[in-house]
């Protein structure tokens, strides 16, 4: 086992716990911003603004050659994993995309969308039979 593993694991839970209360509260704020909303603005919001930071804070370091360990499992993996795992998901297409391998880009789309949503069904359905 690395002997790091322990640090590493804090840093993400330290930062996992932060994005959690500011997906809570960010969340909590959007929706009290629209009464009845049509949609789940609340997570789109959450989403959007995952992507937003996960992006700049991606372009800002690889522009610098910032590559400390330590601040990319304590921002994207736990702050940003627990604040929306769609900035993740976003980051993680980009780079492919433009790592010339625009196919497993939309790949990696098409398998979220269609396994993710299958196991909700798989999962929804398994639990109203519970």
């Amino acid at each position: 086992m690395n002997p790091n593993w322990l640090w590493h694991a804090l840093l993400v839970g330290a930062g996992g716990f932060v994005g959690s209360i500011l997906r809570f509260a960010v969340g909590n704020f959007v929706y009290r911003q629209t009464p009845e909303p049509a949609l789940p603005y609340g997570t789109l919001a959450v989403n959007v603004i995952g992507c937003l930071v996960i992006g700049l804070l991606g372009g800002f370091t690889d522009a610098r050659a910032i590559a400390f360990p330590q601040i990319r499992l304590f921002l994207f993996i736990g702050l940003l994993g627990g604040f929306t795992t769609f900035s993740s998901f976003g980051y993680e297409t980009l780079t492919l995309a433009r790592t010339a391998e625009p196919l497993r880009a939309v790949m990696n789309v098409g398998l979220q969308l269609v396994l993710g949503l299958g196991a909700v069904w798989a999962g929804y359905t398994l639990g109203r039979g519970a």
